[in-house]
């Protein structure tokens, strides 16, 4: 399974610091994809969002750039830009073309070394790294200081990451997601209701406290509890209008509400972009349907792909990223 990429005219690249512990993460269109949004989170950090919403002049964008870095990693969608302008990709005026870029950001500051963040050349080198292959999950881009269950503070988090999957429905339609999983909350499995990663009762624990019946309960936070977002990307090989894009975009954040709990919090800023990227015809209830099935099970791979990391213990096991 190639993940996002099984999406024709779909490419994906990672740029990784893992001795800083950050990266971005870009995925190029570059024949262009008419894009949707949907934005449940409160504590969002994006650029040219405008551009996927109706009513915008232009009707497809170019790239989506997810980065680590906070505020600091949006300056990497403009290495984006610049490689796609040498290509002579973007949208047409007098003076060459405009690169059509959006962007959305996490939080890994806590975990990534300080001073150091996603830029103008990381962003370069993930979108001159993007390719139709197999989508590599795992720390690895903007998944490199992901982590999750950050109620009860850094000594008793995990580590996340990126995952990617894809399937399948009626027409021959692909539908597909990437996601960065830097969540507030735990990672639960929809299959049995179980939590497979998230905050641990204490730091040497795999037990884990289930952050959501601890906020119900009562229980502070401990530290510095706003730097949470999950970042998604979902495309499809069906026509869509960027109405109907919209409208997957949104039906498809249903697969952060299955496996995240508690999600959409005031202290993260999760975001889903949704992409089509082709000629094939599909109901659009199905599309969404499909997508927050897809997206669910990219958040899953996100973490049970993710390495154990300078001390914050990963379901993979060991310290280096893996394929799809």
């Amino acid at each position: 399974m190639k993940g996002l990429t099984e999406i024709s005219g779909i490419r994906v690249g990672h740029s990784t610091n893992l001795d800083a512990l950050t990266g971005c993460t870009v995925v190029l269109c570059e024949a262009g994809a008419v894009p949707g949004v949907s934005i449940p989170g409160s504590a969002t950090g994006t650029e040219e969002i405008d551009l996927l919403k109706p009513g915008s002049i232009t009707n497809r964008i170019h790239a989506v750039c997810l980065a680590g870095g906070s505020a600091f990693g949006l300056e990497a969608a403009s290495g984006v830009r610049r490689y796609l302008a040498q290509k002579g990709i973007g949208f047409p005026t007098p003076a060459g073309p405009v690169p059509l870029v959006t962007a959305a950001i996490l939080y890994d500051l806590g975990v990534a070394k300080r001073g150091i963040h996603p830029n103008r050349e990381m962003g370069e080198v993930a979108a001159a790294a993007a390719n139709d292959g197999p989508v590599q999950e795992g720390a690895v881009g903007a998944g490199t200081g992901a982590t999750v269950g950050k109620w009860f503070g850094p000594s008793r988090m995990m580590k996340s990451g990126a995952g990617s999957y894809s399937l399948e429905i009626g027409g021959g339609v692909r539908v597909a997601a990437l996601a960065v999983v830097n969540a507030l909350g735990d990672i639960v499995d929809p299959k049995n209701g179980r939590i497979i990663a998230g905050a641990r009762k204490s730091p040497g624990s795999r037990e884990f406290a289930n952050t959501a019946e601890a906020i119900k309960d009562g229980a502070p936070p401990a530290g510095f509890t706003h730097g949470n977002t999950t970042l998604v990307v979902v495309a499809t090989d069906a026509r869509l209008n960027r109405v109907e894009a919209g409208k997957v975009a949104q039906l498809a954040t249903i697969g952060m509400a299955r496996t995240i709990s508690p999600v959409f919090t005031m202290s993260d800023g999760d975001i889903c972009f949704a992409l089509s990227a082709g000629d094939k015809r599909a109901p659009v209830d199905a599309l969404g349907v499909a997508a927050s099935e897809a997206v669910s099970e990219a958040i899953l791979r996100a973490v049970r792909l993710a390495p154990t990391v300078r001390g914050i213990p990963g379901l993979s096991g060991g310290t280096s990223s893996s394929p799809a």
